[in-house]
């Protein structure tokens, strides 16, 4: 298993990050002219590989137009096509879906799969319909990458104990050296991304290399659920990853600030061109209002919350051999309409990074990770299964009389979901609602009468299905 890891430039030369901008740039024209040729519609079905492609282009004399070392474009071409296979396949992903909602006929269903299998799609007005909806064809907006080989790179640390990464530049040997924040030397093919004036080196090793896959992992079978305050509940009532929801609320008050002095700002600037003071338009334009600093911001908050998220899944694998989990990738849309506020708050890409922590962390240090149904999970009482009432964290049940912590009580539930023989992975919510329901009235008709007086025992009589505790 590979995982990427992220080396930063610092201190980097503004003239050796001008060369790189400008071989990023004719980079991009490499990309651009391999999704027109293969990255569109009519491209489709030419079964070509990467290096078929460059034997074209160096037989044609394409590669002579773009201005660069001959192994800056053929890695360049490689990787673009590379993108549109995997754009491709998942787009067929939807599109298979979508077939199998379209028809339950078998001939049918298999005609049109055959035909989305063997790029004859474009015949089928519904395959070329859904396709054109799904994929992504015939265009690139990357043109600030340099993919660079393994052997086109090496690395060398200074007296001062710098490591510089040297590259290759436009011109045949001369190399561009670039001082990283890092001790460790990036190895294998490297992918340099610019931004901002900083180079970002992204490079992979292997997960068994690292000292966090070398941990003992637990020996129990440990639900979890996740959570907004903090990553993950866990069945055990322990909380992990405690300071996420005080980084989520600070990055949501600080982009409501700095937007509303944004807007402010970009008002400013449109009145000035509107009375033709372009000056001090473009001048607010080119000091207030750029991109740099900003998602500069945005990713040092995207990083910290990545890091949150990991350490609180370490923590959980630490006590378990087996963990359960709710699938993530289902999504549940509630009634209630939030504000602006919750709804920047709540940040769904979250979501996302704690399934991808789970599955990585469990797959690199031996556990198990299971996926239950995600349906009414901190919505039922553990004990009897009856929907009760959420408010906060909390959850009353009206049946048991008994006021639980929620997420402790959604992590139990979880867990009991795992070995539940009539809720899968798959079914429904509504399915999985009445479910709830039919076990919560078996369980109240089993409950003991709590008032042994005679008119108690008659009602009881009168109403079997009635709980004692419902008055």
């Amino acid at each position: 298993m590979k995982v990427t890891r992220i080396a930063y430039s610092i201190g980097l030369n503004p003239g050796k990050y001008m060369a790189l901008v400008e071989q990023a740039r004719r980079l991009g024209r490499v990309r651009s002219e391999v999704w027109q040729r293969y990255g569109s519609i009519s491209g489709v079905g030419s079964g070509l590989k990467d290096r078929q492609v460059r034997d074209r282009w160096l037989a044609d004399g394409t590669h002579q137009r773009f201005g660069v070392l001959a192994n800056a474009w053929k890695e360049t071409a490689r990787d673009a096509m590379a993108d549109i296979a995997a754009h491709l396949a998942s787009a067929k992903v939807e599109v298979r879906r979508a077939i199998l909602r379209r028809t339950g006929a078998p001939a049918e269903r298999k005609r049109m799969l055959t035909a989305l299998k063997t790029h004859r799609w474009a015949d089928d007005p519904f395959l070329a319909r859904q396709m054109r909806k799904h994929w992504r064809r015939g265009k690139n907006r990357t043109h600030d990458q340099i993919v660079v080989r393994a052997d086109q790179h090496h690395t060398l640390t200074d007296g001062h104990g710098r490591l510089w990464l040297a590259v290759p530049g436009l011109e045949r040997r001369k190399m561009v050296r670039i001082p990283l924040s890092t001790t460790v030397a990036p190895t294998g093919t490297l992918r340099l991304i610019l931004r901002g004036g900083r180079v970002e080196v992204h490079y992979q090793i292997d997960v068994s290399q690292m000292r966090s896959s070398q941990r003992p992992r637990g020996s129990r079978t440990i639900g979890v659920d996740k959570g907004y305050t903090e990553v993950l509940t866990d069945s055990d009532g322990e909380h992990h990853g405690t300071r996420l929801g005080e980084l989520l609320a600070t990055e949501s008050d600080r982009l409501k600030q700095r937007n509303r002095r944004r807007a402010k700002l970009r008002s400013i600037a449109n009145t000035a061109a509107r009375r033709g003071d372009h000056r001090k338009a473009n001048r607010i334009k080119v000091n207030n209002l750029g991109y740099v600093k900003r998602d500069r911001q945005a990713a040092r908050h995207r990083a910290q919350v990545r890091t949150e998220i990991f350490i609180a899944v370490h923590r959980v694998v630490d006590k378990a051999a087996t963990v359960v989990a709710e699938d993530l990738t289902k999504s549940f849309a509630g009634r209630t309409k939030l504000d602006r506020n919750v709804n920047r708050r709540l940040a769904a890409w979250t979501k996302g990074v704690t399934a991808e922590a789970l599955t990585n962390v469990s797959e690199r240090r031996g556990s198990a990770l299971v996926h239950v149904n995600a349906a009414y999970p901190s919505q039922a009482c553990h004990r009897c299964g009856s929907l009760g009432r959420r408010s906060g964290d909390r959850l009353h049940c009206t049946s048991c009389r008994v006021v639980w912590q929620a997420d402790v009580n959604a992590a139990i539930n979880i867990l009991q979901r795992a070995g539940d023989p009539d809720i899968a992975l798959h079914t429904s919510h509504h399915a999985v609602k009445q479910i709830l329901q039919d076990r919560a009235d078996r369980h109240r008709t089993r409950l003991p009468v709590q008032d042994s007086s005679p008119a108690t025992a008659e009602r009881s009589a009168n109403h079997p299905n009635r709980s004692p505790m419902s008055n």
